[in-house]
């Protein structure tokens, strides 16, 4: 039996342009488009992720209840929605993680990016951009999901080749 090599990924934060490539950051700061409505008692911070249910979907609003993952984490497998974009907003305020890689082709160990998120960002998965599974950490956490339902498969799992290993956080 032949040993597999891990590769130690790096964990980057989450900024929105680095993460672009991949899809939206969805938070409430002044780089983005914000204005106060109802008689000054709220500020709204305006379109903030380009929700895509796909031609034939229509958007969907889910909780996701992930249990913690243990670092270090070996990636072993991606996903990736061909159909629409995923969006998770954080609703217990933790820290999470995300891995993304690029939607052209199947995903590589020396594809994937890491983002240690804040527990006030979520993400916006574009269609197609290849993700791991939701990647809570410390605790039990919900997160808002508004995805796509509608006729078809809108899920691609693949095993990596060769995994990765997300290290522990320093």
């Amino acid at each position: 039996m032949t040993a597999t090599t891990l590769t130690s990924l790096t964990i980057e934060p989450l900024t929105r342009a680095a993460f672009a490539p991949f899809g939206d950051v969805i938070q409430a700061d002044d780089s983005v488009r914000h204005f106060t409505i109802n008689e000054g008692n709220t500020e709204r911070y305006h379109d903030l992720a380009r929700i895509d249910p796909g031609e034939d979907g229509r958007a969907i609003v889910s909780i996701f209840r992930g249990l913690p993952r243990a670092l270090p984490f070996t990636v072993t497998m991606m996903e990736r929605h061909p159909k629409a974009s995923q969006a998770f907003i954080p609703l217990s305020g933790r820290p999470y993680l995300v891995v993304v890689a690029d939607p052209a082709s199947r995903p590589t160990v020396a594809d994937l990016r890491v983002f240690l998120c804040r527990g006030d960002q979520g993400v916006n998965y574009a269609r197609g951009v290849w993700h791991h599974p939701l990647l809570g950490l410390d605790a039990v956490s919900d997160f808002l999901i508004i995805d796509r339902a509608g006729p078809g498969e809108n899920c691609d799992v693949v095993q990596m080749e060769a995994p990765g290993v997300i290290p522990a956080l320093d």
